[in-house]
């Protein structure tokens, strides 16, 4: 290191406001920040969450997300890596809208201004973006390719056999050769013969051709948010029906809608997740959503013969279901409808009919009606009844489910209101039974019987309360058959056996359940009893242990009783399959991507409806369809888009001179975020998406940064769109996010009401939010930005500290005086060597750069502060000038770099070194030099501390043994008895047991 200290220009105090705008001005002048192309350098591209651009501006909460990411960037610029950190604006969207709306301006014009402010302010704070690479969703040359990607969804299908995405061409050619004979379609799908498909014209082609592309329009029950006046996908409405946006409560309506195939990605969206570095939490939610669960199609048949398919993820469960319900409108149900039960059967179709999806299915008393049909279960042939419920519905997996009582608790709900009978297949995992045995239904000696075999019981009454296993419940109901003089007895929950003076019946079929509902009510007197399961969740003894849905062994189930529980359920699919009775099926909770939003300000779909119903999508190029210009952006009175109003820009004539008009709705902003990563690698390329080469070296991404907030949305949609232009053989990356991180809230300010402390959000209607701007005047950018990094663990919220940023600023201080003036205002006098002072250099190299590449920027800022301490107390040494001081001084403003930008570059150039700092190499850290020469070694006696030794840091464990055996502490504690083992953990411990 060289000696610049003769160099230096003129003290004077730090002031940020004077040297932060010059060095911002000069960086953005040189270009120091420009992504060169691909090259032979290795490549880092970070990117933060694009985010939509507010009139609010930023607050210090974004630059929670901003600024570590900028140190990330910085490091990795001086480690020599080709780094691509950019930044754009998702522009689209309700938001901008709502606000051109209520403000009168064009949202264009307002997103614009929007924009140049959050740009303005992350200059300000110094981020490093290549704003040469800045992109906006809501321009044509951006949204060109989003059109362009939405043509390839519907012009593709998902073929299951190779397990990706192929051209519509070639199902089209696969139909006509060979219908869906070898599509592997569920069971529950219509087959088509290719004669079937080569007669259909081309809107039935049309028709049937929208069951399989990734883009699709379909009429559905969507979620209508009445304060935006759109459709929003089932992810933006949260658990109370509210839209995640507006807060309004959701209607449901049925419309025309746009959607996204999403689904034919589950396996791939679930199975990947395997592949990247993200958050677990938020891999869980990914999971959760995407709802994956293996089971079975398993076909019952009606006795007029007719296939009646349901999925089921519990096919183990087969010989307890008791009866089926269907969807009022379902096929079928005219067909196995009775005539004495026509007329109140029709009259419920009607009225469900009449209900919203929403209503029906929300948490309420089930309502159903028996058709009069019945069906056969196909494991043991037993004749099960057809029932119609409104809660099924027939846009949801069949249409139909097997209803399995005793291990479901809605079919439980059911069986009991309409007396259906409820047998138990499945045994609880924890094998837990009881038993009354009631007040003068015995004979005395049955309490001594019960002592002596060691039943543990309780009496009430005259009532005894027995608890014990399904194991032994054969022998307590003999124990109990044997004492019984009238009445019954039973035991449940685990062993279910109904136990009468003459005989013992084990409920374990339909048959079983009728005899002992019988003897019952015959017992009773009256007809209230209509199964047994009906009779024992009247006794309060019972009602916790009557139901459960736990997996387990099954009982009462044939051929696969006393298997485990997976080797059940794949022993009954196997068996399913062998005998043409159904076979397996992957099924997942997530639902189709509804993009359509009844708009203005939103991508325009590139599809015309030609006056003969056919859908027409444009050619590439006839790509960007532009919005056109309007007066009025207000969403219209029936819900329809403002584009329908515009007449010349909707209605078009064909090249064949049909008539058509344009699709009116425009696509959710989602669907412009699930790609712009691949775009800033290629930012204005006008002839494609991005360049071949460039994508192939900047993807995937190397770490993205963000909130948690968009755990399913946006990360989820943008996984799928990269899945499906790596089929297309677009991209050469099928995980768009190699690594994930998500940055903690900055709260407000905390503070106390009436005793109480209070930690809120950052709102502009509170009046509590502080912006970068008044801090950055008040103490720096480079005060804020080292305080954004230093609050806390990057993951955690916390909330601001008004001490926070000037103790930082408080410490640049101290690095200002301790570069430019290390003499003055000298302290006490210190001992400290230059073999120290490297070793701490060389130290803090190592702790910066573990800490930057962890996350832990708050320890990156400690270990800063601590080397600025130990630089000082160096001065107090003497060492001032020294060439170990110069090289702690250098490496001191290297360090500093990222994180303060301004100060060490101003540093940098004072003390005469070459322009650029942030153009500089990261220092290497010596690990010989790094190195303790001394160490502190713990000694302990059987596992407790009982001395401590500073030992040479080379120390042996032959050397360590001896010093902990010589120690005197140890051997008073040993006490001359024998010693067993000495266990020596080289430079931490020597333990000795005795």
């Amino acid at each position: 290191m060289s000696d610049y200290s003769a160099e230096r220009k003129p003290m004077d105090r730090y002031d940020p406001a004077a040297i932060e705008k010059k060095w911002r001005d000069r960086w953005a002048a040189d270009e120091i920040y420009r992504t060169h192309p691909a090259d032979e350098r290795p490549k880092y591209y970070i990117l933060d969450f694009y985010p939509y651009p507010s009139g609010d501006g930023l607050s210090v909460g974004h630059c929670r997300n901003y600024v570590p990411t900028d140190v990330i960037a910085r490091y990795y610029r001086m480690k020599g890596y080709n780094v691509l950190h950019p930044m754009g604006w998702d522009a689209f969207g309700l938001p901008a809208e709502n606000a051109a709306i209520k403000l009168k301006t064009n949202p264009a014009i307002l997103i614009r201004r929007f924009a140049d402010n959050y740009k303005r302010q992350m200059n300000m704070i110094g981020v490093s973006y290549d704003w040469s690479r800045e992109i906006s969703s809501s321009t044509p040359e951006y949204y060109h390719w989003t059109q362009w990607i939405f043509l390839r969804l519907y012009n593709s299908w998902y073929d299951p056999r190779v397990d990706q995405a192929r051209p519509i061409e070639t199902l089209e050619d696969e139909l006509s050769q060979n219908g869906t004979a070898n599509l592997r379609l569920p069971l529950s799908e219509p087959q088509l013969t290719a004669a079937e498909w080569n007669a259909f014209d081309p809107l039935q082609r049309q028709e049937y051709l929208r069951r399989f592309r990734l883009a699709y329009r379909g009429e559905a029950a969507v979620n209508w948010d009445p304060v935006d006046k759109t459709v929003i996908a089932n992810e933006e409405v949260d658990a109370d029906r509210r839209a995640w946006r507006s807060g309004a409560l959701v209607e449901r309506k049925i419309l025309k809608q746009w959607f996204f195939r999403i689904t034919a990605y589950a396996d791939r969206l679930d199975r990947d997740l395997d592949t990247v570095d993200w958050p677990s939490k938020i891999v869980t939610m990914q999971r959760n959503w995407i709802g994956r669960s293996e089971g079975a199609e398993v076909i019952f048949h009606t006795e007029q013969d007719d296939e009646i398919i349901v999925f089921t993820t519990r096919p183990d469960t087969l010989w307890g279901a008791t009866f089926m319900v269907l969807a009022p409108e379902h096929p079928l149900v005219a067909k196995i409808t009775g005539e004495e039960q026509r007329a109140e059967v029709t009259a419920y179709v009607a009225r469900a009919q009449a209900t919203s999806a929403a209503a029906r299915t929300e948490e309420k008393e089930k309502t159903g009606v028996f058709t009069g049909g019945y069906a056969i279960n196909p494991v043991n042939g037993a004749r099960i009844p057809i029932w119609i419920a409104d809660y099924v519905l027939m846009g949801y997996g069949t249409g139909a489910i097997m209803a399995v009582p005793a291990h479901d608790e809605r079919d439980f709900a059911f069986a009991l209101k309409f007396g259906l009978p409820i047998i138990p297949v499945i045994a609880r995992p924890d094998d837990a039974a009881r038993s009354v045995v009631r007040a003068g239904t015995y004979r005395p000696e049955l309490v001594a019987a019960l002592n002596a075999a060691q039943y543990s019981f309780t009496e009430n009454a005259g009532d005894l309360l027995v608890t014990l296993t399904g194991a032994q419940a054969p022998e307590y109901a003999e124990l109990v058959h044997a004492h019984l003089t009238e009445g019954h007895s039973e035991v449940a929950g685990s062993g279910w056996l109904m136990i009468f003076p003459d005989e013992v019946i084990a409920l374990d079929s339909v048959a079983a359940d009728e005899r002992i509902a019988a003897r019952l009510r015959k017992e009773i007197g009256h007809d209230a009893v209509p199964t047994c399961m009906a009779y024992l969740v009247t006794t309060p003894f019972y009602r916790d242990i009557v139901y459960h849905d736990n997996y387990g062994t099954p009982i009462h189930s044939g051929p696969i009783n006393g298997l485990p529980g997976d080797q059940a359920i794949h022993q009954t699919i196997a068996w399913l399959e062998q005998n043409g009775f159904g076979r397996q099926r992957l099924n997942y909770k997530m639902r189709d991507w509804l993009i359509s939003r009844q708009r203005y300000w939103g991508t325009p779909i590139p599809i015309i409806h030609a006056e003969d119903g056919l859908e027409v999508p444009l050619h590439d190029d006839e790509l960007p369809l532009t919005l056109p210009n309007v007066e009025s952006y207000e969403p219209t009175a029936t819900g329809e888009s403002p584009l329908t109003l515009i007449d010349d820009w909707v209605n078009v004539t064909l090249p064949d001179g049909r008539k058509g008009r344009r699709e009116t709705d425009t696509m959710g902003t989602f669907a412009c975020s699930s790609w712009y990563y691949m775009r800033f690698a290629d930012a204005h390329n006008s002839a494609a998406l991005a360049d071949v080469q460039e994508l192939a070296y900047w993807l995937p991404v190397d770490m993205y940064v963000g909130g948690a907030e968009h755990a399913v949305m946006h990360l989820l949609y943008s996984r799928f769109w990269t899945k499906l232009l790596y089929d297309l053989n677009v991209i050469a990356f099928f995980e768009p996010f190699a690594r994930l991180r998500n940055q903690g809230l900055i709260m407000a300010p905390a503070r106390e009401v009436n005793g109480e402390v209070i930690v809120e959000k950052m709102s502009k209607s509170k009046g509590n939010v502080i912006t970068p701007d008044e801090v950055v005047a008040e103490h720096g950018a480079d005060a804020l930005r080292g305080y954004e990094c230093f609050i806390s663990d990057f993951e955690l919220s916390v909330p601001w500290s008004t001490q926070g940023v000037p103790g930082v600023r408080r410490w640049l201080d101290r690095v200002w005086r301790i570069v430019l003036r290390p003499d003055d205002d000298a302290g006490q006098p210190a001992t400290l060597s230059e073999r120290q002072v490297q070793r701490i250099v060389h130290q803090t190299i190592q702790r910066v750069e573990e800490n930057i590449l962890n996350f832990k920027f708050n320890t990156m800022v400690s270990a800063l502060m601590e080397f600025t301490n130990a630089l000082y107390k160096a001065r107090d040494a003497g060492l001032v000038g020294t060439p170990a001081w110069n090289e702690a001084i250098e490496t001191l403003l290297l360090l500093i770099a990222p994180v303060a930008p301004h100060i060490a570059e101003e540093l940098w150039e004072r003390t005469a070194r070459p322009y650029s700092i942030h153009q500089q190499r990261w220092p290497v850290a010596d690990p010989e030099l790094a190195a303790e020469e001394e160490i502190e070694v713990v000694l302990q006696v059987n596992g407790k501390v009982r001395d401590k030794l500073v030992v040479p840091a080379e120390a042996d464990e032959e050397q360590l043994r001896e010093l902990a055996m010589t120690s005197d502490r140890v051997q008073s504690f040993i006490g001359g008895k024998p010693i067993r083992k000495v266990i020596v953990v080289p430079g931490k411990l020597v333990n000795v047991v005795i």
